[in-house]
């Protein structure tokens, strides 16, 4: 492997020159670098990256860590979050948890132990708490991105759960559905209970009882069973629409009503969080609030690297972005009139 000694001997200058050249640093004549920088080039030099963090005390890396790669809300807020890295000089480690504490945990160990600048964080839910501690122990950077943790304090990107559930749910309510259910994630995930809390208050707000049978919970990646939707298709009252909370349980419900012959809308008005890629075939496309994914990773990364070179204010920071309702085929009017109380 080529030294700097090895390009100082040939450059006929000192390796203290060579370092200069290569950092940008010090008060060395256009000639002399000139020199140098050709010699680097025709000896392939590549500088030690490892060794110039440890002088520096920074890498220009930073980790993105993900609660599901394969949901496309992800893939988009990862996009994001890589474009915005390489405008502003930086690397991205990209980690995926699968919604798992433990896995993500070990992710934690590999992320302090690569040096990185900073953490872009979607934690799995609020069981992450720890694992956000040792990064804060560390005093390393953290960006928390679309899910809060309580009992950790930092700067973070969040969409508004709570309001887009209360459109989505009022969508339906205007099509004349009074029997919605809601088909969420696991409640020790803050998007979760924000959605849920949305879905209440539009029942509250236009006078329609919440019954506890139109209410299931479904870990967000697993998706849904063919015999969870069946339940709720053969209850004495179905439900006529549900409400997933993401695209992935909607997906789910949706093909396991298909596996049962119903038809979507038909039988059942489908709507849900998150938007889906062009790439997803579904037909009845979906009725959704959309969050604009690629910009809770292009934000996350600005924040995170103002906070890394000192440039964000001392309080932490929370940026709420806003989401969208795109009304498709998958919702239409209820089969039944309904008398409004």
């Amino acid at each position: 492997m080529v030294t700097i000694y090895d390009i100082a001997k040939k450059a006929g200058c000192s390796a203290m020159t060579v370092s200069r050249v290569i950092n940008n640093t010090g008060r060395i004549s256009a000639d002399t670098r000139k020199r140098v920088l050709s010699i680097m080039q025709e000896m392939n030099y590549v500088p030690n990256s490892m060794a110039r963090s440890l002088v520096k005390q920074e890498t220009r890396i930073l980790s993105l860590l993900i609660a599901d790669i394969t949901n496309p809300f992800y893939t988009s807020l990862a996009r994001g979050a890589e474009d915005a890295a390489r405008q502003l000089g930086y690397r991205l480690l990209l980690a995926n948890s699968d919604e798992s504490i433990d896995k993500e945990k070990e992710y934690i160990e590999t992320v302090l132990s690569a040096r990185v600048d900073g953490v872009l964080f979607a934690p799995a839910g609020d069981d992450s708490l720890p694992n956000l501690q040792k990064l804060k122990k560390q005093d390393l950077p953290i960006v928390l991105l679309d899910r809060e943790v309580p009992g950790i304090e930092c700067d973070m990107v969040l969409g508004d759960s709570k309001d887009g559930a209360k459109r989505l749910t009022e969508h339906l309510i205007s099509l004349g559905h009074r029997r919605i259910a809601l088909l969420n994630g696991a409640s020790t995930v803050s998007t979760a209970r924000l959605r849920r809390e949305g879905y209440e208050e539009a029942h509250k707000l236009h006078h329609l009882p919440l019954r506890p049978d139109y209410l299931t919970e479904a870990n967000y990646r697993m998706g849904v069973t063919d015999s969870l939707m069946e339940r709720l298709m053969q209850m004495p009252e179905p439900p006529t629409a549900l409400f997933a909370a993401n695209n992935f349980l909607a997906l789910g419900a949706i093909r396991a009503l298909l596996n049962k012959g119903y038809r979507v809308p038909e039988d059942l008005s489908v709507v849900c969080f998150d938007e889906l890629e062009a790439g997803f075939v579904v037909d009845p496309f979906m009725t959704v609030v959309a969050q604009p994914a690629y910009d809770f990773g292009y934000m996350g990364i600005q924040m995170l690297v103002d906070r890394i070179q000192d440039k964000a204010p001392a309080g932490w920071r929370k940026i709420m972005l806003p989401s969208e309702l795109h009304v498709r085929k998958s919702s239409k009017e209820a089969r039944f009139s309904f008398k409004h109380e």
